[in-house]
């Protein structure tokens, strides 16, 4: 099993609906969450795209200071040619000696597609993704590629350089709709979907494995959710209680309105997971341990693992047996979250890499002049009723 955390490049936050307790995403706190991810033995980090900080440019500054993470960086086929996105995951994965993964990100949204000078219709924008998806894996192939598509060429292109994964290093994508998952079927090493109750989640798994037969390839599942893990379950539902005490009404309609707007048909299937816009445990919980809370006040993946080690564990279970191997997880905030899942879950997993020792003396940190790990600096109480984060997408 394959353990990731998310870096909130878009600043972090304690509660939903609210600005109290909000983080800024500053080098010094996004430096803080990525070594705690770091050493607690997280295989990976998942860096979001959007109206946030830019994920290339983050994920670069970090690479120093991280000894075994992998880090998860989103691309944008719409915005970025084939041989210029090419270049750059080999250069990070040999700056980062062999610790780039991709996140190709399609995007579901006109309003943010359009804010980035993009103008195409939802399918279309597959049809761009598995076009620039032919001409990246030819020219990381190391092939030279003449193609011309409804939308990209290339003339004589060729790579110069080579990552240290061989051919490339590897693919994840996601997306519900079916030009989406015929996208992950044809391309990527890894299809991603947003946590839904095992049932639901078995439906695509089956048909990309079905799509994926087709052009003779196998593909890998991974899953993307929340986590509240505490050591007993009573606690972790407190917890959960707390992190939405001040959504209201407001917060609630500002969401669906977002949600609604989406072209994406995978935040059409997080919404349509709550019934109403009640608060209670029983309003929210759409499988055993399985909560649509986080959904009530943003976009993107909306629901959490909640519960203590066993149930949470047991539930994970239930998803590797349908074949998932890979879980991105986040917490908020996400430092705490971090440990508390690591601490209290990871004992229970059976984890493809386990946590390993820091060097001593931190050759990293007495080379470059860096401070030793700061504490985030307490929320002062500013309560707002505003959600500033409705729209994140990760």
């Amino acid at each position: 099993m394959h353990v990731f955390w998310y870096l909130p490049t878009q600043g972090d936050e304690r509660y939903l609906g609210t600005s109290i307790g909000q983080r800024k995403p500053t080098f010094g706190y996004l430096k803080q969450v990525t070594q705690a991810v770091d050493e607690l033995g997280y295989g990976g980090m998942l860096l979001g795209t959007g109206t946030k900080l830019d994920a290339w440019l983050v994920a670069t500054s970090l690479i120093p200071l991280t000894r075994q993470l992998k880090f998860l960086v989103a691309v944008r086929p719409s915005i970025m040619t084939p041989a210029l996105s090419a270049r750059m995951a080999a250069t990070f994965d040999i700056l980062s000696e062999g610790r780039c993964l991709l996140n190709i990100v399609t995007g579901g949204s006109t309003q943010q597609l359009e804010g980035d000078g993009v103008f195409h219709d939802h399918d279309t924008r597959y049809e761009v993704t598995d076009e620039f998806l032919h001409i990246w894996r030819s020219l990381s192939r190391g092939e030279t590629v003449d193609f011309e598509g409804a939308h990209l060429r290339i003339k004589n292109g060729r790579q110069q350089i080579e990552s240290v994964q061989r051919p490339y290093p590897p693919l994840y994508f996601g997306g519900s709709s079916p030009a989406a998952l015929r996208v992950a079927a044809k391309h990527v090493d890894v299809y991603l979907q947003w946590g839904e109750p095992p049932a639901l989640a078995a439906e695509k798994i089956g048909e990309v494995r079905r799509l994926a037969a087709e052009y003779g390839r196998t593909v890998r599942f991974g899953m993307r959710f929340h986590v509240i893990a505490r050591e007993t379950d009573d606690e972790a539902w407190a917890a959960a209680d707390r992190l939405i005490c001040h959504v209201d009404d407001d917060s609630v309609a500002r969401a669906r309105t977002f949600q609604a707007r989406s072209e994406s048909v995978g935040q059409q299937r997080m919404a349509s997971l709550r019934k109403g816009g009640g608060r209670r445990r029983e309003d929210l919980e759409i499988y055993p341990n399985l909560w649509s809370g986080v959904g009530l006040a943003r976009g993107g993946a909306g629901t959490a693992l909640v519960g203590s080690p066993a149930k949470i564990a047991a539930l994970m279970q239930e998803y590797t047996a349908l074949g998932v191997d890979t879980f991105v997880l986040s917490g908020y905030p996400a430092l705490e979250e971090a440990y508390h899942f690591a601490e209290l879950v990871f004992p229970l997993l059976p984890l493809a890499n386990r946590p390993t020792p820091s060097p001593a003396p931190d050759l990293l940190s007495s080379h470059y002049g860096l401070p030793g790990p700061i504490s985030p600096a307490a929320p002062t109480p500013r309560p707002k009723k505003e959600d500033t984060l409705v729209g994140a997408s990760n």
